[in-house]
């Protein structure tokens, strides 16, 4: 039986657990999680002494193809680190397909036909053990990748958005931090989308460790323009700033600015605080309830077209080892529809946003509430610095095989 018959023939056995049309003895279908789930199918291979592979697939063709594994409940995660990778991917010449990690039937199936592992923001446990295993199994390279610093306690210890967090809450997350630094350092390379989380990342493991940033694919610069076309030129007189929440804590990021945008919105009743998402509506005065517009959780698209019809974005963080590790994917949902970002100096975002051309980079200690009033005195700049912040997004920051979204490193792992 020829290498290419063989490899169809485990991966039909794999998914349907039945050989030469007859159910297997060990069919996959009775196991029921991680590691148990492979077992039968790895024992009948080690019986037929075919359990090794004796060199990995990217050593015997010339084709690549990354299976990638991973959390993918979080749908801004899963947009930016693994559904815009097929486009990456795409221009590197290279297939691709991706799992969650609990589908197990799928997870496994794809490894049959690829040259490459990613895992991503994966943890140590059965399912994920089976996979590396799995992996190794069949020689194939594995490369980790993570945008948060999930696997360091020292960031989640020091992380002010866990203020207002249950006590139990805030020690699961600590007590994963291990788990997530396990499942990394079985990985021959770490990929992390900033530099700062690059650098905290160096800390937990010995594993090289590379860049490669989010970017803002066809899907996000299409939805863009739509969301920008759909805003009504000549609307009403408001101004309005937006401040988007993803998820709870934010509010002691919002604290950082609180003040400034409060004084800026008494200024002037055509004034207005967009927020969407999450959010304790009483961290903000009644007595402005007029001038604040809430949002529940949107769809992308409807998100998009929200933060379209804003003036300015609002990014403050507060200075802490979590969020020195942030990525700038808001940043760039702004710039998708034309609107300037206003961000502080913590976190990646300023790396970004270029001063008083795209949006305003702030450093410590400087007071938002001037470039809120410069932002709303100079309107006609502040629509030409979003109308920047779209081309340079489409110039600099759409998928490339290239820096500033992908070190060389990276790159050459995959060859």
């Amino acid at each position: 039986m020829s290498a290419l018959r063989k490899a169809k023939w485990w991966v039909r056995y794999l998914i349907t657990g039945r050989r030469d049309g007859h159910p297997s003895e060990m069919s996959l279908k009775g196991a029921s999680s991680g590691a148990h789930y492979l077992s039968g199918f790895w024992v009948d291979l080690a019986s037929r002494e075919g359990f090794h592979t004796l060199q990995s697939p990217a050593t015997l063709s010339k084709r690549r193809k990354v299976a990638l594994i991973g959390d993918l409940n979080l749908p801004q995660c899963r947009k930016y680190r693994v559904e815009q990778l097929s486009e990456l991917f795409e221009q590197m010449g290279m297939s691709y397909e991706y799992s969650h990690y609990e589908d197990l039937p799928r997870s496994a199936a794809i490894l049959q036909n690829a040259t490459h592992l990613m895992l991503y923001r994966s943890r140590m446990d059965d399912k994920t053990a089976a996979h590396l295993y799995e992996a190794r199994r069949l020689s194939l390279p594995i490369l980790y990748d993570i945008d948060d610093p999930l696997f360091s306690v020292a960031a989640y210890a020091t992380y002010g958005n866990m203020k207002g967090a249950d006590a139990s809450l805030a020690q699961h997350f600590l007590n994963e931090a291990p788990l997530y630094a396990a499942a990394m350092n079985m990985a021959d390379m770490v990929s992390l989308s900033t530099p700062a989380l690059a650098e905290e990342a160096a800390r937990h493991t010995g594993r090289p460790t590379v860049r490669r940033r989010n970017f803002a694919d066809q899907v996000t610069l299409r939805d863009g323009a739509r969301a920008m076309a759909s805003v009504e030129s000549g609307g009403d007189a408001s101004f309005r700033l937006v401040f988007a929440s993803g998820s709870d804590g934010h509010e002691e990021d919002f604290e950082l600015i609180r003040a400034d945008v409060i004084d800026f919105l008494e200024g002037d009743p055509r004034r207005r605080l967009r927020i969407l998402g999450r959010f304790d509506p009483t961290r903000l005065p009644q007595d402005l309830s007029a001038q604040i517009e809430r949002f529940a959780f949107l769809d992308y698209s409807e998100y998009l077209k929200k933060l379209a019809e804003c003036d300015l974005a609002l990014m403050p963080l507060t200075d802490d080892r979590f969020n020195a590790c942030k990525s700038a994917v808001r940043v760039m949902d702004a710039a998708s529809v034309g609107v300037p970002s206003v961000v502080g100096h913590v976190g990646d975002l300023g790396n970004i946003v270029r001063n008083e051309e795209t949006g305003y980079a702030l450093s410590k200690g400087s007071s938002w509430k001037e470039v809120l009033e410069d932002g709303f005195v100079n309107r006609r700049r502040t629509r030409e610095m979003g109308q920047s912040a779209r081309k340079i997004l489409e110039r600099d920051w759409s998928a490339r095989a290239d820096m500033p979204i992908t070190d060389a490193e990276f790159l050459e792992f995959f060859r």
